[in-house]
């Protein structure tokens, strides 16, 4: 049987670190299940998206913000590093914590699909698995190939046990500890 590279790393996390804090700005970087992953450059429509989230974040929770590309540690035992699209989490919380913070104050994370090749993988499964097993209470995924949300919550033993899907146009609740209803009808203007 051959080692998973969660088993056997492509470099230590220390190692990641460095290469990420020296790659070019062009180069967003991220280590899950023990390897290297490099996300793509945001298209406008993605960061129509992020814009417009952060924005209902604020209406409804003005006592919170969503950070985007803020490094968290993620993964079993903190060796994994993820560059959500946008981490909620209290006002100044990311104060002093550096690139990679720890996300024990995240209420939620918030990723956008890309339209690439790795979309499926990094975002319907690495991440999820990923951001559940760092015990962040909430993660939505804008699904722009299957023009969905998709509310992960819930986290237990390092899965999301629940898991809920709506088209965009539809209203999904974002559960406690976020705590409001989301109106996605907008999302349809930033389709490709």
């Amino acid at each position: 049987m051959t080692p998973s590279t969660a088993d056997r790393p492509q470099m230590l996390v220390e190692e990641f670190e460095e290469l990420a804090r020296h790659a070019p700005e062009s180069a967003r970087l991220e280590f899950l299940n023990g390897k290297i992953g490099v996300k793509p450059m945001p298209d406008g429509n993605h960061g129509e998206i992020v814009a417009w989230l952060l924005k209902r974040c604020m209406q409804y929770r003005p006592e919170l913000f969503l950070y985007p590309e803020q490094g968290l540690e993620v993964e079993a035992y903190r060796k994994g590093r993820a560059k959500p699209d946008g981490a909620l989490a209290p006002e100044e919380y990311f104060v002093g914590k550096g690139e990679w913070a720890e996300p024990d104050g995240v209420l939620m994370v918030v990723e956008v699909t890309s339209h690439d090749r790795d979309a499926d993988k990094r975002d319907r499964v690495e991440k999820p698995d990923g951001y559940a097993a760092a015990g962040i209470p909430v993660y939505l995924l804008v699904d722009r190939d299957l023009t969905s949300v998709i509310v992960y919550s819930d986290p237990e033993r390092g899965v999301y046990r629940s898991v809920t899907s709506r088209a965009f146009g539809a209203v999904i609740e974002l559960p406690d500890p976020v705590g409001f209803s989301l109106e996605t009808e907008k999302l349809k203007d930033f389709t490709d």
